[in-house]
């Protein structure tokens, strides 16, 4: 009896010397060109290669606005959405853990005792008698001995997935970081937005109070006044607007972050922002296979790779182990004495022989690889449309904002000109009001532009894979 365990245990490990029937993986093609497009639109690459990449860029290097970073960590720390993402990763990590234990046998300690009469005419000695047993056993109950690799390759699968899970949740704090920048600068552009409005605003009260002088004066005609009034009303209206627009971002920012922000940290205008650090695309569209979502989907091809072997397993005979070693006695008193000792050993091998579900099984197991195939090489090409999109405005964006601040220049010289002829009788009020509608449009189109630049620049972080 005392050799027994040592052989079991020698079977053991000559039986789990298994194979894995999973196909190789190879990693399929970029279905994307090598390189960054070239042109009109897209900044020159070397001279913009100075700047590091994304992924060499920690976000807090990369928002150098002090107040930004504290909301940033605020929303790491509070944002419910992100807490989803941690917790599933620690659910898909139970789930590896739960599959990768079917590799090891169930070890039980089982205690039991019955104690049963046989009436005489069942009873093997003719008389009615009464018998007792008690068993006190450990053992291994049905574990299935991975000889073709079907649990192996279900606990890669199971790790793939759980891996696919991870980057997912790098992901979601990319996105939860990128959307807290834009809306921080979408509340300062905003906010300037409703500073120029109140500027114009009073801006125009004046005018009408100096054309209202002048029509009591008979200076002005009433058809002055009335522009002058219809000028300043429709500012009144832009005010209020505004002032909406900007509580909604604040509200917006806050849910984000997860909890109520000091007002200190909000900002009053985009032109007190510090503008994020540069950022290079790399020389390469090589650098996109390392974006979370990407590494993600090829992690989930993974698991479909895994998932063939588990199928093709199915054909294989499948050997199962149930064993226990222990002692038995008529009494409770002798259950450890010498001579008690028992012992099982029963290997199970079953052996299929038709069964049509397995083909389609496996038919599906290969379809699903297909398509995880499919959405892998369709994430690549939705990430390079965003990097190129993203390239294509940083090219373009600084032009329009030089041309752009050349025109509210010229519109406000424009501006002055034209109230100067007012007054002096040359030019009607007409030329002073087409000058301040033109000059309040170009000055909204201006901080537009600027939010523009600043959050093509966060956009291009976060598509370049920054921020994890």
């Amino acid at each position: 009896m005392n050799k027994n365990p040592f052989l079991l245990f020698g079977v053991i490990i000559t039986l789990l010397g298994g194979c894995t029937l999973a196909p190789e993986y190879k990693r399929p093609v970029s279905p994307i060109p090598a390189d960054w497009p070239t042109g009109a639109a897209y900044n020159d690459t070397k001279t913009a290669a100075s700047a590091p990449t994304a992924a060499e860029l920690p976000w807090r290097k990369f928002f150098t606005d002090e107040r930004l970073q504290i909301i940033i960590e605020t929303a790491l720390n509070n944002n419910r959405d992100l807490r989803l993402a941690a917790l599933n990763v620690e659910k898909a990590r139970a789930y590896y853990g739960i599959q990768r234990a079917e590799l090891l046998p169930s070890v039980n300690a089982v205690g039991s005792g019955s104690k049963e009469r046989v009436p005489a005419d069942l009873s093997s000695t003719g008389s009615a008698m009464t018998s007792e047993r008690y068993d006190v056993k450990l053992g291994i109950s049905s574990w299935e001995i991975d000889f073709f690799g079907r649990i192996q390759n279900l606990k890669d699968k199971a790790l793939e997935e759980y891996l696919a899970t991870d980057q997912a949740r790098r992901s979601a704090q990319i996105l939860l970081i990128s959307s807290v920048a834009n809306a921080y600068l979408a509340l300062a552009a905003d906010r300037e937005t409703l500073k120029l409005a109140a500027d114009t605003l009073r801006t125009r009260e004046d005018a009408y109070r100096l054309i209202w002088k002048r029509f009591n004066l008979g200076l002005a005609s009433e058809l002055d006044l009335r522009q002058a009034q219809s000028q300043m009303d429709a500012a009144r209206v832009a005010v209020p607007r505004w002032t909406q627009v900007a509580a909604q971002d604040e509200n917006a920012l806050i849910l984000l972050a997860g909890s109520p922000l000091p007002a200190a940290l909000l900002p009053a205008e985009l032109g007190g922002v510090t503008p994020p650090a540069e950022v290079f695309a790399g020389l390469s569209s090589e650098i996109l296979l390392l974006r979370p979502d990407i590494l993600a989907a090829e992690h989930r091809l993974k698991a479909a790779n895994a998932y063939i072997g588990a199928a093709r397993a199915a054909f294989f005979p499948r050997i199962s182990l149930t064993a226990a070693l222990g002692t038995a006695s008529a009494d409770l008193s002798g259950l450890f004495k010498s001579g008690s000792g028992i012992w099982s050993f029963v290997p199970v091998i079953a052996l299929p022989i038709f069964d049509a579900r397995t083909w389609s099984a496996y038919d599906v197991t290969k379809v699903e690889r297909e398509i995880t195939v499919a959405q892998y090489e369709k994430a690549i090409q939705t990430a390079f449309k965003e990097v190129v999109d993203a390239l294509a405005a940083q090219g373009a964006v600084e032009r329009q904002i030089a041309a752009q601040q050349s025109l509210v220049d010229a519109v406000k010289e424009t501006y002055r000109l034209a109230q100067v002829r007012y007054t002096q009788g040359l030019d009607s009020y007409l030329g002073v009001l087409d000058a301040q509608r033109s000059l309040y449009g170009t000055q909204q189109e201006l901080t537009a532009l600027r939010l523009a630049r600043v959050a093509n620049l966060v956009t291009l972080y976060k598509v370049l894979g920054g921020g994890a």
